[in-house]
């Protein structure tokens, strides 16, 4: 089952897809609610989504999946085919920051190049989205269990700010438009082994990232156990897991991000999103 919102920015309402593909109104199910971390439990409930109305016509914009997000926790330097192009080492532990909830936009919407930038990148990246409260998981099984589904994720990023003004990495993860997140988050019993998916991202059509989640440091569901240790999931909060090779910041003769740039990014399954690039 696919879940997602369509419409304008800020009056976007909730459709849901099953098998046969058509988008249809979730409004119903949700007692006229938006899809949110309250009614999320309702949604991956929802058992006869074929009588519900159908979407008129084909869907507009797509926004993000998911409304009030609670939080959305990211995992750095998750790939090993990333880690060592940006020379750094393995790390032993994830390696975890925090991105604010209001850095995510629609799919498609534009991406603001922050004022003063000279060095904004790109990472595609897996998204788990938390469909029940994890504390303390013991293992990945229940980890798994505390999944609702997974979402494509860019999780973009100013170097300059994050790796040379001091202070933490968030000064370069949370700009304003520097994640966006959909089309549709895919419900987890859709994707039976989220390390078997590919990931790719092209700027202005040339394939920069093209990678695999098996190539992740620290996988999914211990991602979700090991967080559950640190902090509390609850339904809504969303996991960034990390990039593949292939950013710019990997690799000296690859350019940065300049206005009217075009991002195109892909996860086997989870949709497409396109981006032009704009100024702050």
């Amino acid at each position: 089952m696919k879940l997602a919102r369509i419409g304008a920015p800020g009056a976007e309402r909730p459709v849901v897809s099953g098998a046969d593909g058509t988008w249809r109104e979730l409004a119903p199910l949700l007692d006229g609610a938006d899809l949110t971390p309250a009614t999320l439990p309702t949604a991956l409930a929802a058992t006869d989504t074929d009588a519900l109305p159908e979407v008129s016509g084909a869907p507009e914009r797509f926004g993000p999946p998911l409304a009030a997000i609670g939080k959305i926790v990211c995992i750095g330097l998750n790939y090993r085919q990333h880690a060592a192009e940006t020379g750094a080492e393995v790390p032993g532990e994830p390696i975890v920051f925090l991105k604010t909830p209001d850095t995510v936009v629609g799919p498609d919407d534009e991406v603001l190049i922050p004022r003063a930038s000279v060095r904004t990148d790109y990472e595609v990246e897996l998204a788990v989205v938390i469909g029940r409260e994890a504390r303390y998981l013991p293992d990945a099984a229940s980890a798994a269990a505390c999944v609702a589904g997974y979402a494509v994720s860019n999780d973009v990023s100013e170097r300059e700010f994050q790796l040379e003004r001091g202070g933490q990495w968030d000064k370069g993860k949370n700009c304003e438009t520097f994640n966006p997140l959909g089309p549709w988050l895919l419900t987890a019993d859709e994707v039976p082994d989220p390390q078997a998916l590919g990931l790719r991202l092209w700027v202005n059509g040339e394939l920069r990232q093209d990678g695999g989640t098996h190539d992740m440091i620290f996988g999914v569901h211990e991602i979700v156990r090991y967080l559950s240790h640190f902090m509390t999931l609850r339904p809504g909060d969303v996991i960034n897991t990390g990039t593949p090779a292939g950013v710019a910041l990997g690799s000296p003769d690859t350019p940065y991000l300049r206005p009217g740039d075009v991002m195109e990014v892909e996860i086997d399954g989870l949709g497409r999103q396109r981006q032009t690039l704009g100024k702050a």
